[in-house]
């Protein structure tokens, strides 16, 4: 079988996530995500590495930026295919391009006048990559389908979505790619969720595939416990109240922003946190959340009893969903210990900015990270505790008390996956490790090889590779 797999992104890198698997004369691209490594944003201004009219289809895995958030540039340039993505990822996707289309014209704005008043350039061009009206446009395009549905995509191409556990709507694509009567099954895990976290279903298991590309953001250590999660952001609260600062929550606003409201709602229903008043600071946030309320179906045990007893976590005494700017600003008015929960979950854009200016100087606030730090983002280099940091054209000193939490996590650590790839009961022919920084993909490339014995390969950028 003559089936080549083309590695466009996300290799050796965490963001940017995008393949093109080719044959028959078929061309599908998984995933269609945004760079947001500031060493590697270039790349989103460069040719897709294929002629765009020329792809058939798009399969989404979910709807996070890193996934998404290329589609409106790939349609402005040609596309004319299907994307094919579950009802929550479409729907939900869809808020995210109009969010990042709307992003992409105020940040090339704001850009343009700060380098006219600063006499000089910066690397790429400063015009947005694509527009609010460019989202819009690509909206037609969605074929939303259920779990498990079985779809045609080219000439002996077939494909269908599992739970993948890691945000609303979010799958475990598995494509069937036959030729007469010999077939091979490839699996793109996407980002792959972990085991017995709160709100979503675990992930679906295989117990059979050819290949796989399987996510190695954490594939060099393992998470703590949901319950030392929990205990994690109960001693961060508390510390915060003590010091009489804020706490500043970046997040992302689809599935983190939601479990922090579940586990604040859990500690102050059990009384182990003082009164907090907490501000979803996040348009986009706002109506995510309304997202999740309508598919109770995709809800784990535990979230289904509590909507069922009308507990619903996000909707808690002291929860305030912020939608307007002079909303936000009015925040920085309030005195004592707020919580303020905004995007974007690596400060690469969005409202966080505001409040990290406001917050990142005082000594008694706390910057709360609840998520993934990719190298080069503003939210790595403040978790890098660098003494100065620019925010909006400006320098502060970083003076705020930093804290990390890993079990908040969506993604799965090497051992969630191990695990997950133990179901599988013949050896595959290989699997291909993308989504993780260097160090992390080649130190679970190790892990994996010594666990299994299996073929395990990293890709590098733009790589093809044929496979049979």
């Amino acid at each position: 079988m003559d089936i080549k797999l083309r590695f466009l992104g996300a290799a050796e890198n965490v963001t940017g996530s995008r393949s093109l698997l080719e044959f028959n004369h078929s061309r599908v691209m998984i995933d269609c995500g945004l760079y947001q490594e500031r060493d590697l944003r270039y790349r989103n201004w460069e040719d897709f590495g294929v002629e765009p009219s020329e792809v058939n289809a798009i399969l989404l895995t979910h709807a996070h930026l890193d996934h998404c958030g290329l589609i409106p540039k790939l349609v402005k340039e040609g596309f004319n295919g299907h994307i094919y993505a579950t009802e929550a990822t479409a729907e939900i996707a869809k808020i995210v391009l109009l969010d990042a289309g709307k992003l992409q014209e105020e940040d090339a704005e704001f850009k343009k006048k700060r380098h006219k008043r600063e006499g000089r350039q910066g690397p790429y061009p400063v015009e947005p990559l694509y527009t609010v009206e460019d989202a819009e446009a690509s909206f037609a395009l969605f074929r939303p389908i259920k779990f498990k549905e079985v779809i045609p995509i080219g000439d002996g191409i077939e494909a269908s979505f599992h739970t993948a556990g890691h945000i609303l709507g979010a799958a475990v694509i598995k494509v069937d790619v036959c030729l007469g009567t010999e077939c091979r099954t490839i699996l793109f895990t996407g980002d792959f969720g972990r085991l017995d976290k709160p709100i979503l279903k675990d992930p679906a298991t295989f117990d059979q595939a050819d290949y796989l590309l399987v996510e190695s953001t954490y594939g060099d250590r393992t998470h703590s416990t949901v319950e030392d999660t929990k205990e994690q952001l109960c001693a961060a609260v508390n510390a915060a109240h003590a010091a009489g600062g804020n706490i500043i929550v970046p997040s992302f606003s689809v599935g983190r922003s939601q479990e922090v409201l579940y586990y604040m709602n859990e500690l102050l229903r059990e009384d182990r946190i003082p009164h907090t008043m907490t501000f979803l600071d996040s348009p986009m946030a706002v109506k995510v959340t309304d997202v999740f309320k309508k598919y109770p179906d995709l809800y784990d045990q535990d979230m289904a009893r509590l909507v069922l007893q009308n507990e619903s976590p996000f909707s808690f005494e002291g929860l305030k969903l912020v939608q307007t700017t002079a909303e936000s600003k009015a925040i920085n008015h309030i005195r004592g210990t707020v919580m303020i929960i905004a995007g974007s979950g690596m400060c690469t854009g969005g409202r966080i900015k505001h409040h990290l200016v406001n917050n990142i100087a005082r000594p008694e606030s706390t910057i709360l990270f609840v998520g993934y730090q990719a190298k080069g983002t503003l939210g790595r280099i403040i978790l890098d505790k660098t003494p100065e940091v620019r925010i909006l054209g400006q320098t502060y000193p970083l003076k705020a008390n930093i804290v990390q939490v890993h079990g908040f996590s969506a993604h799965a650590d090497r051992e969630e996956i191990l695990a997950w790839l133990r179901h599988i009961k013949t050896p595959p022919r290989k699997v291909f490790l993308v989504h993780g920084e260097k160090e992390s993909a080649h130190a679970f490339k190790d892990f994996l090889i010594e666990k299994t014995g299996w073929q395990v390969v990293v890709p590098q950028y733009q790589d093809v590779v044929q496979i049979d």
